[in-house]
């Protein structure tokens, strides 16, 4: 047995507008949007009464998927928890860009939490972390040629 491929991050939003705008900011392209609900998916993700509005962002390539879940049943209203970078769980992904001084610049224009300023690994990558909508962490990196 071996793994294919990894098919799609999905993240779990209260304002899916939000979050939508901010990944389409930063280059992702939008694949799809749908409303799901029933019997099948509550069962398959152990709820009830689910109902739910999605977002589908992807690469120009198509090679990578991020799924924004909004749901409107049951929702949850609690307040968005702004973890640390070292909090156990999934707690960021990373996205490779070919500008990082721009994107950067673009993403603190519009008031994105910044963990630090860009920094340089070794000859291999420019890294800069941010907190965008809703506490997600997104690790920025520019391959070095």
């Amino acid at each position: 047995m071996r793994i294919k491929r990894v098919d799609h991050v999905g993240i779990v939003v209260n304002d899916l507008t939000a979050v939508k705008d901010f990944f389409l900011e930063l280059g992702l392209e939008l694949k799809g949007e749908w409303e799901m609900e029933g019997d099948l998916m509550g069962y398959a993700i152990g709820l009830h009464d689910v109902k739910v509005r999605c977002v589908g962002l992807g690469t120009s390539d198509s090679q990578t998927w991020i799924e924004l879940i909004q749901f409107l049943s049951p929702s949850n209203e609690q307040e968005v928890q702004k973890h640390a970078a070292n909090t156990l769980g999934i707690r960021h992904i990373a996205i490779t860009v070919e500008d990082i001084e721009t994107v950067v610049a673009k993403l603190k224009s519009r008031g994105t939490e910044l963990f630090s300023e860009i920094r340089q690994y070794k000859d291999v990558y420019k890294l800069c972390y941010v907190r965008g909508p809703e506490g997600i962490i997104l690790e920025l990196a520019e391959e070095m040629k």
